[in-house]
C-alpha cells in the first residue's frame, strides 16, 4: 500500500513532540504502519468506521512492543503520528469503503535497535497487532450485542447474500501496538487483541472457551429448529416451496425460529391448515423489524 510517506522536518517536529529533549533526524529512525481496518479479518470480525476515528486518537503515543509482551524491555517504539485514512477505489467485502488506521512510529537509532531496524526495511518485520478494549461486538446481521443478547448468526455464514461478522464498536483504550509473526486482518498485515479486564490468562481462557462452546450450542439448536420447521412446513396447505421457507428461516434468530415453529404446530392442528395464515399480516407485524421478519 502506497501511503506517501517520507521523512521531513513535519516527522520530526511531531517526534520532538515525544522526546525529553530535541532529536536530530539523524538520531531516529521513522517508518509507517497500518494499525487496523474495517476489513472483515480471519476472526470474523471488523472495526467500524467510527471505531477507527476514536481509536485514531487513543494510539497516538502509544508504545510499540513484541508479542504483547508487557516488559518493560521490549519497547522499541512509539506512535507520533496517527490518522484515519479511505481508499475510495476499493470496496470491503461488506461493500464498505476501505478505511484504514494509518500510523507513524519512531525509534531512535542505537546499536539495539540496529538489526530490527534492518529488518523493518528488509520487509522482514512487518506484521503488527493492537492490543485495545472495545465496548460492543455487533452482529452484522441482526445489529445485537452479542455480549448482552447473543443471538445464532453464524460469523462467516451468508445471510441474504451479506457475510456474517462482528462489527467491533465503542474503543474505550488503546494499550500497545506489537510485531507479530501472524496478522488476522491480511490485506493490512494486522492481527489484533482484546484487553478486557486483568483478569488472569487461564480465567479468561477458559470463560472464552464456555463462551465458544455455548455459541455452538446455539448453532445447532437454530440448526435443528429450521429442519423441524421445514418438515411442519409440509403439513400446511398450501404446502410452502422449501426456497421460501429456507429464504424465510436463514434470517431468524433462536427466538423466532422458535416463535415460528410454535405456530406450525398450532396451524397442523386445524382441520384445514393454510399456510397463507403464517403469512398474513398483522397490525404488530405491518412492518419488518430492522429487516427482519417475525412470526
Amino acid at each position: 500500500m502506497d501511503n506517501g510517506f517520507h521523512f521531513d522536518e513535519t516527522t520530526l517536529e511531531r517526534i520532538n513532540r515525544f522526546t525529553r529533549r530535541p532529536v536530530t533526524e539523524d538520531e531516529v529512525y521513522a517508518f509507517p504502519l497500518v494499525l487496523c481496518d474495517n476489513e472483515i479479518d480471519r476472526d470474523g470480525e471488523r472495526f467500524s468506521a467510527e471505531a477507527l476515528e476514536k481509536l485514531s486518537g487513543l494510539f497516538l503515543g502509544k508504545t510499540g512492543i513484541f508479542d504483547h509482551d508487557a516488559r518493560s524491555s521490549g519497547q522499541t517504539a512509539r506512535i507520533c503520528f496517527c490518522e484515519v485514512r479511505r481508499d475510495e477505489n476499493r470496496l470491503t467485502a461488506c461493500s464498505e469503503v476501505y478505511t484504514y488506521l494509518y500510523a507513524e512510529a519512531y525509534m531512535m537509532r542505537t546499536e539495539r535497535s540496529r538489526d530490527l531496524i534492518t529488518e523493518i526495511e528488509g520487509g522482514i518485520k512487518k506484521e503488527v497487532s493492537v492490543s485495545c478494549s472495545v465496548g460492543r461486538r455487533v452482529c452484522s446481521v441482526c445489529g445485537r450485542d452479542r455480549r448482552e443478547d447473543p443471538c445464532g448468526h453464524i460469523k462467516g455464514r451468508r445471510y441474504e447474500g451479506s457475510i456474517c461478522c462482528d462489527i467491533l464498536e465503542e474503543p474505550s483504550d488503546a494499550y500497545e501496538w506489537s510485531f507479530v509473526a501472524i496478522p488476522a486482518q491480511t490485506e493490512a498485515g494486522v492481527t489484533k487483541r482484546f484487553s478486557e479486564s486483568p483478569r488472569d490468562q487461564s480465567e479468561l481462557a477458559a470463560v472464552m472457551k464456555q463462551l465458544e462452546r455455548e455459541r455452538e450450542i446455539s448453532s445447532l439448536a437454530c440448526d435443528m429448529l429450521r429442519r423441524e420447521i421445514m418438515a411442519l412446513s409440509f403439513t400446511v396447505k398450501p404446502i410452502m416451496a422449501v426456497e421460501t421457507v429456507k429464504a424465510l428461516t436463514d434470517r431468524l434468530d433462536f427466538d423466532e425460529l422458535c416463535a415460528m415453529r410454535d405456530r406450525l404446530k398450532a396451524m397442523s392442528f386445524n382441520a384445514e391448515p393454510d399456510a397463507g395464515e403464517l403469512f398474513m399480516p398483522r397490525p404488530e407485524l405491518a412492518a419488518p423489524d430492522n429487516g427482519r421478519f417475525k412470526v
